[in-house]
C-alpha cells in the first residue's frame, strides 16, 4: 500500500489522523513571556496537521532568549498553554511543545530581573539580537556555566516537562539543534570545555543524553522527541570531522532511553549545507522511534520519500504561516498563500491569525 502524507500513523500511544507535522515556529506573541487566546487562536487554526509542535518555549528563566518568548516554568504560563491545547484538543488535533533553551543566544533586555545568560563556553554567538526596549544588540558573553549550572539546568528540563503535561501537551519536543544549549555542548564551534561535559564525542553528547534521561523519568520516553540539525550552520555552529560519529553516538544513546521520535533539520532547501545522505541513511536505520523528515518539502517530494520509507513524517514550516488550512490545500491541490516576512516575530495578530 502506498504511504501519503494522508496517511494515518501512530506515535507511540498517540493515533495521528495524517503524518503531516507543523514545525515550531518562533512567533514572538506571548507578551510578558505568558501564553494567550491569540496564540490559542493561531494554533486552533491549524490543527489539521497530524502533529503541531508548538514554538521554542523556555524551560526556566535563564532560557528566555527572544522578546516575547513563552516559557513554561511558570503556574500563569503552564494556565497560558492550557488555552492552547484545549483549544487543539476540541479541534480533533494533537500537540506536542518545543523546549528550547536559547544559552547563549540571548541579551539580558530579553529576559527577567535576576536570570543569566549560560552557555557552555564564554563565546559570545555571532551577529545581533533584537530587543523590544533597545532595538538590534550584540549578543553579550554568556557566562560559562559549572557542575551546579548544569544539574540546575538539567533539572529545569525536568520540571518543564511535568509543566507541559499539566498544560494538557500530548509531549514534548527537545530542542538539540540550530545552535541553542543543547546543540552547543554538541558543537565544537560552541564547546571549547575540557572537562566531562567538552571535547569527546561521549563527553559533547553528555548534556543531550542527561536531559532526555532527566525528562524521560519525569513524564515517560514515550511523550519526548528531540530535534537535530546536523551540519547546521545556525547561530555560529560548524561541522567538524567527527559529526557524523557524534549523531550516530547520540541515536544510540536516545533508543535505550526510548524517545518517540527524532526531527531532524535539513535546511539546505534555504542555502545551508546539506545534512549528508549517508548520515541521515544511519540515523534512519539505527533509530528506532518515528523519523520526521524536514526542509522545503511539498506534496509531491513529502509522499515520495515517505513511501520510499526515508521517514515517517514530514515537518512543514513557513507554509503554515500563511495557510492555517494547508492540510486541505495539499489535499486538495490548492494554490499556497505567501507568507508576509515582515510580521513573522512582530507584536499581534497581523500577519499571525488573520491568514
Amino acid at each position: 500500500m502506498t504511504t501519503t502524507l494522508f496517511t494515518p500513523t501512530r506515535l507511540g500511544a498517540l493515533q495521528l489522523k495524517n503524518r503531516i507535522v507543523m514545525a515550531p515556529l518562533t512567533r514572538c506573541r506571548a507578551t510578558g513571556n505568558v501564553p494567550n487566546q491569540l496564540m490559542a487562536d493561531y494554533y486552533r487554526q491549524r490543527s489539521g496537521a497530524g502533529l503541531l509542535i508548538a514554538e521554542g518555549t523556555s524551560p526556566s528563566a535563564n532560557g528566555l532568549g527572544y522578546a516575547r518568548q513563552p516559557g513554561l516554568f511558570s503556574d500563569e504560563q503552564v494556565q497560558g498553554w492550557r488555552l492552547v491545547t484545549d483549544g487543539v484538543h476540541q479541534a480533533g488535533g494533537r500537540i506536542f511543545v518545543q523546549l528550547m533553551h536559547t544559552g547563549r543566544v540571548s541579551h539580558a533586555a530579553n529576559m527577567q530581573d535576576g536570570a543569566k545568560i549560560l552557555a557552555p563556553s564564554a563565546l559570545a554567538a555571532p551577529g545581533e539580537m533584537w530587543t523590544d526596549s533597545s532595538g538590534l544588540q550584540p549578543y553579550p558573553i554568556p557566562a560559562e556555566m559549572n557542575e551546579t549550572d548544569i544539574a540546575r539546568t538539567i533539572a529545569e528540563y525536568a520540571a518543564a516537562a511535568k509543566h507541559a503535561m499539566e498544560a494538557g501537551f500530548d509531549g514534548i519536543e527537545l530542542h538539540a539543534a540550530n545552535g541553542y544549549l543543547i546543540d552547543q555542548f554538541l558543537n565544537t564551534a560552541t564547546n571549547q570545555r575540557t572537562d566531562r561535559w567538552g571535547g569527546s564525542v561521549k563527553n559533547r553528547i553528555r548534556f543531550a543524553v542527561e536531559v532526555a534521561k532527566a525528562a524521560a523519568a519525569a513524564i515517560g520516553a514515550g511523550h519526548i522527541g528531540m530535534r537535530i540539525s546536523p551540519y547546521g550552520v545556525f547561530n555560529g555552529t560548524v561541522a567538524d570531522a567527527e559529526m557524523d560519529a557524534l549523531y550516530a553516538a547520540l541515536i544510540t544513546e536516545l533508543n535505550a532511553i526510548g524517545l518517540v521520535y527524532i526531527h531532524i533539520v535539513d535546511h539546505s532547501a534555504m542555502g545551508a549545507p546539506e545534512v549528508s545522505p549517508a548520515l541521515k541513511a544511519t540515523l534512519r536505520n539505527t533509530f528506532k522511534g518515528q523519523y520526521i523528515l524536514s526542509g522545503g518539502y511539498d506534496l509531491a517530494r513529502a509522499n515520495a520519500d515517505l513511501d520510499a520509507q526515508r521517514g515517517d513524517l514530514v515537518a512543514f514550516g513557513r507554509p503554515f504561516i500563511s495557510n492555517p488550512d494547508l492540510v486541505g490545500k495539499l489535499r486538495n491541490g490548492s494554490a499556497l498563500t505567501e507568507p508576509d516576512f515582515n510580521t513573522f516575530y512582530t507584536p499581534g495578530e497581523k500577519g499571525y491569525t488573520d491568514y
